[in-house]
């Protein structure tokens, strides 16, 4: 089953190597593809239970879901995403 989500603060591909690497390790993941200017993560899992978990490991990255975020906690997750694209990069 195909998932997408809508994130925000994909900038590069040090992103979007931290999220395929962080999506992939959750259970019954089997692919994860990263649309950088769209900002839209797409996961192959074997069914769609998994949404929730997803959504909650890229905001605990810094990507958040579009819209699901304001204010100082919008500032914080571009503060993690920050983060997880450096490490990315060097990964």
């Amino acid at each position: 089953m195909k998932i997408s989500i809508d994130v925000e603060n994909i900038r590069c591909d040090g992103c979007a190597n931290t999220i395929t690497k962080k999506i992939m390790a959750l259970e019954g993941v089997e692919s994860v593809d990263i649309a950088i200017e769209d900002q839209i993560v797409t996961i192959e899992a074997k069914d769609d239970t998994g949404y929730q978990s997803y959504v909650k490991a890229l905001l605990a990255m810094g990507y958040p879901e579009k819209g699901s975020v304001e204010g100082i906690a919008a500032l914080k997750s571009k503060a993690k995403s920050v983060v997880s694209c450096a490490i990315g990069k060097v990964s």
